[in-house]
């Protein structure tokens, strides 16, 4: 067999709703890391019945450094975001002490996607935040 040479690529593209409000910490080292989960909703017809169903996904997501500072204190249980990052992969040891991988999605860039409200981002701003590397604002 020949020796196939695969791309490295690791980009993920989720847009949904937080299942909880976001949760800010810090590393040891002082490294602010926010977590947080949300529901991706994916709508499809049933070929046997043909009703529309709804199929939800809940995706563990983790933000670092500024961005993770944002975060915490802009993103609350139901807001909309998309995120921007790649899959990463944790090993652990269960409570029961069996070894226990997680798969969840380091964000590399986090748009929110409902107009910034008073109390959040200043009086009279209508613009969606952006907060990752790149901080633009995208208007809705």
């Amino acid at each position: 067999m020949s020796e196939i040479r695969l791309p490295e690529q690791n980009t993920v593209l989720l847009t949904g709703r937080l299942t909880r409000d976001a949760e800010l910490k810090y590393t040891a080292a002082g490294v602010a890391v926010c977590h947080f989960s949300i529901a991706v909703n994916r709508n499809y017809k049933d070929p046997k019945s043909g009703e529309w169903k709804d199929d939800t996904s809940y995706v563990d997501i983790s933000v670092w450094r500024e961005a993770a500072e944002r975060c915490g204190k802009i993103l609350k249980k139901g807001s909309p975001v998309h995120v921007e990052g790649r899959l990463r992969s944790s090993s652990f040891e269960g409570k029961d002490g069996t070894k226990r991988t997680k798969l969840e999605v380091e964000a590399r860039r986090v748009q929110i996607l409902e107009k910034a409200s008073s109390a959040a981002s200043g009086a009279g701003e209508s613009e969606a935040p952006s907060v990752g590397a790149d901080t633009e604002e995208v208007p809705f």
